[in-house]
């Protein structure tokens, strides 16, 4: 059954951040308290696979300091210097994040090509216009203290070609990563890289699930035999499968009553704000 109701999906629909499961951080010399997470935030792979070890070397993970503890998203490297991620995984940072670099098994601090590193609260960038309450423009960026060094581990994805008009993808293949729930029955998010390979749906056909929600500066995939994102995956990428790379959306919302269910996966459409990732990093990909 299809709920109509917006009021009911804005209690019960957001996916974000999944609440940090502080016994699986090693080498943390912190007392934190059960945290009190955004009620907004909870984020997955459902159903998907295992990642190879430098698979997804533009896969970032989020341990973000926030009012009321701690709390864990994903995100993409576009740049030596900027991370893109989703407004509700930082909005309310208070001293700043952890961004886990080149990793795989992320509770192994010392595995090969890992890197973390904290950026202050001052270097992210919430989109001016960011709505909670109808989950509109939910994108953020994160500009790292010094440029990355790129390697086997750790290498960007693509933002789109800026062109007069683009792909909406829709019944194309996308690929979801990230360390969210790997099933509705988890406790928190998994230690090793998910991901999964998803069919992306046209606007058309995911409206309906979320009325008033899902618009034109939105993606989704359909989570067919319960394959989707949930919490944990938040911020992070879909990338189209061509083998390119190509960073096509991040990971927003979906519905609270389970990842598995079978309701779409709602992404922040990247081509969407192309002239807003430009303006705050000057990044832009004119093609060939």
């Amino acid at each position: 059954m299809r709920f109509a109701c917006a009021t009911v999906l804005l209690l019960a629909a957001i996916l974000g951040a999944q609440a940090v499961d502080w016994s699986s951080v090693k080498n943390r010399n912190i007392e934190v308290p059960v945290p009190n997470i955004h009620p907004r935030m909870s984020g997955r792979i459902t159903g998907g696979e295992i990642a190879k070890p430098q698979q997804f070397p533009y896969q970032v993970g989020l341990l973000l300091y926030i009012t009321g503890g701690a709390a864990w998203c994903g995100g993409t490297i576009v740049s030596d210097r900027w991370i893109i991620t989703a407004a509700h995984c930082t909005d309310s940072l208070t001293t700043g994040v952890d961004v886990y670099l080149g990793a795989w098994d992320r509770t192994d601090v010392k595995e090969d090509g890992q890197q973390v590193v904290f950026v202050d609260a001052k270097y992210v960038i919430v989109h001016e216009n960011w709505q909670a309450d109808t989950i509109t423009n939910d994108i953020s960026l994160i500009k790292l203290p010094v440029p990355i060094e790129f390697n086997d581990y750790i290498q960007p994805a693509k933002l789109p070609v800026k062109s007069d008009s683009y792909n909406t993808y829709g019944g194309e293949t996308g690929i979801a990563s990230g360390w969210g729930k790997i099933s509705d029955s988890a406790t928190g998010a998994t230690d090793k890289l998910q991901y999964a390979v998803v069919p992306i749906m046209n606007n058309s056909g995911c409206a309906p699930w979320y009325v008033g929600l899902v618009g034109s500066t939105n993606i989704c995939i359909k989570t067919t035999g319960g394959i989707s994102t949930c919490n944990g995956d938040s911020g992070g990428p879909l990338v189209v499968d061509d083998g390119t790379n190509t960073l096509i959306g991040a990971t927003s919302f979906g519905i609270a009553f389970g990842c598995e269910v079978g309701w779409p996966g709602v992404f922040t459409r990247i081509t969407s704000y192309l002239d807003w990732i430009e303006d705050k990093t000057g990044l832009v990909n004119y093609g060939n």
